[in-house]
């Protein structure tokens, strides 16, 4: 579906990937942080139909997936994943390009719409970008599990309802997750916690600067970004934005509403895409 589009970023490997039309609007595609996160295991369900309708380009973050490590802390450097998110939209196609981001890539997501020409459209899933005090939810989600059943525990804070969580998507979270000193790693990443989550704060100023289309979508139940403490106090600062909160849904609307989330992506991009119509 993704086929493989490594480059270097400063010094580290990336693992890229790239997948669906050319020619069609390019969409940059990007994860948040967790254990085990990457794009494949947080956009599996949907990547079938962004594929169809996009010319996808998507990355694991430094740090996580199958990109590298970074060399040096701090671990959790929200201007450093920035700075690689323009690195792989230099190696899009010239022109316009769609933006969807999920958690952290949320705040990425406005940083960019509000600094880079070329975004048309935006669309985010359980964003952050506000300052909150980071809660036992999102603190378990950042604490490294150290075995399948401490991860199953995990994702109770991530999914509105875990019971039924698919096993291939758990077997490639805990694949990543089982990398020899990963663990080490990644517990050294998120310390001290409320200090590295108010690094990722957009402010009220960067926020005006958004005039592109923009659509925050949200799980109403999400247990570690709460909607009223983000997308929700987000949108009041962007002009034309829309708010989209999902019943039933944690912090994995793609993962657990992916129907819904593919009726949003059309809803959010278009007036800069053509969809073709489902037979």
């Amino acid at each position: 579906m993704l086929e493989d589009l490594p480059f270097e970023f400063e010094g580290h490997a990336v693992a890229g990937y790239t997948g669906g039309r050319m020619g069609r609007m390019p969409l940059l595609l990007m994860h948040g942080l967790g254990p085990g996160a990457s794009i494949a295991s947080a956009f599996q369900a949907v990547l079938p139909f962004l594929t169809r309708h996009f010319h996808v380009f998507a990355m694991d973050w430094i740090g996580f997936g199958r990109s590298a490590r970074k060399q040096s802390e701090p671990y959790f450097d929200f201007s450093f994943w920035v700075r690689q998110a323009r690195a792989l939209i230099e190696r899009m196609p010239t022109g316009p390009v769609a933006v969807f981001g999920h958690s952290m890539s949320g705040a990425v997501s406005l940083r960019l719409a509000a600094s880079e020409p070329r975004v048309a459209a935006v669309m985010t899933t359980g964003s952050v970008g506000t300052r909150f005090p980071v809660n036992a939810h999102l603190q378990r989600l950042w604490t490294y599990p150290r075995s399948l059943d401490d991860l199953r525990v995990s994702m109770r804070s991530l999914m509105y309802d875990a019971t039924g969580l698919d096993d291939e998507l758990l077997a490639k979270r805990w694949a990543v997750l089982a990398d020899g000193d990963y663990g080490d790693y990644f517990t050294r990443m998120f310390d001290p916690s409320q200090a590295l989550a108010d690094t990722w704060e957009i402010s009220a100023e960067e926020l005006a600067r958004i005039k592109v289309p923009y659509t925050f979508v949200h799980g109403r139940d999400d247990l570690a970004c709460p909607a009223e403490e983000t997308s929700m106090r987000l949108a009041q600062h962007i002009l034309h934005s829309d708010l989209a909160l999902i019943a039933r849904c944690g912090h994995a609307p793609s993962v657990e509403h992916p129907q819904k989330i593919c009726a949003l992506v059309r809803s959010a991009f278009s007036s800069v895409v053509q969809f073709e119509r489902e037979i």
